[in-house]
């Protein structure tokens, strides 16, 4: 699959349309135009995804350039970005020890010990 970049069409273009206007050159296999997601409407770029790399070259070279109306219409082959991979984060562990690290003092003249802060 070869994934193109769309820009510049119409925004009341519907994605029939551009399928229309791609198909021509190969078989498009999937389409997302990019809308704004409070209001719904077309922000002017889409993303297709071509079955192969013939097509989608044709597809470029025939329509990079080109007008719709009167808006001047941009196709370019998208480079795949290769994800990063996450790291597996290291588990929050907790040790107790079985031996009590503060001591209880009698309410006299001595003074009484602290318990430490927990260590994390």
């Amino acid at each position: 699959m070869i994934k193109l970049f769309v820009g510049g069409f119409p925004m009341d273009i519907t994605e029939l349309e551009l399928v229309m206007l791609f198909g021509s050159h190969g078989d498009v296999s999937t389409i997302k135009i990019v809308r704004d997601k409070k209001t719904g409407n077309c922000k002017g770029y889409a993303f297709l995804e071509m079955k192969d790399e013939e097509g989608a070259a044709r597809a470029v070279e025939a329509l990079d350039g080109s007008f719709i109306g009167e808006r001047l219409l941009s196709v370019k082959i998208t480079e795949e970005k290769q994800t990063p991979v996450k790291k597996a984060s290291p588990q929050f562990k907790r040790t107790f020890s079985s031996q009590s690290s503060y001591s209880k003092v009698e309410r006299g003249g001595e003074i009484k010990k602290k318990r430490p802060r927990k260590q994390f």
